[in-house]
């Protein structure tokens, strides 16, 4: 089953069960979907639909951060639970424990000596990684470890 099937099944669960948070969670998703299939007249595929739910996602961490900056709790608990219906949905992300040694590896493989080579490092990277590591984290890293070689 595919994850547009899947999340059209579980709005389905979700209205007969009266989950509110799931329903409307899934719905945005299936509506951003559908938007871009209608613009484009295409249907996406798994790997673009994780994309998709992945962006998201960062737009509601980014949420939390600004309700949470304001003392919102009552947002900050609402974009949480979002946060944790869309976790079903991503890939397993990598630690930081985990991405810093693969980076590591990835610097000796190329050669990289100074911050010029931090293109070629994050290209090479989001090959790699794909989805499992968010992109801010592995430059963030790759910043500190060129930055202690210089």
């Amino acid at each position: 089953m595919s994850i547009k099937e899947e999340i059209k099944e579980k709005i389905k669960e979700a209205m007969r069960s009266k989950d509110t948070a799931l329903r409307d969670t899934l719905r945005n998703i299936q509506t951003m979907i559908k938007q871009i299939e209608v613009d484009e007249r295409r249907e996406l595929d798994d790997e673009e639909v994780t994309k998709l739910i992945i962006k998201y996602a960062k737009q509601r961490h980014e949420a939390m951060a600004q309700f949470q900056a304001a003392s919102r709790d009552d947002l900050v608990q609402k974009e949480q639970v979002e946060l944790d219906i869309l976790s079903e949905y991503l890939p397993k992300q990598l630690n930081e424990e985990e991405l810093r040694g693969k980076i590591q590896e990835i610097i000796a493989e190329i050669g990289a000596t100074s911050m010029n080579d931090m293109g070629k490092i994050m290209g090479k990277a989001k090959e790699i990684f794909g989805n499992s590591a968010d992109g801010s984290l592995i430059n963030k890293i790759v910043k500190e470890q060129l930055s202690s070689k210089e």
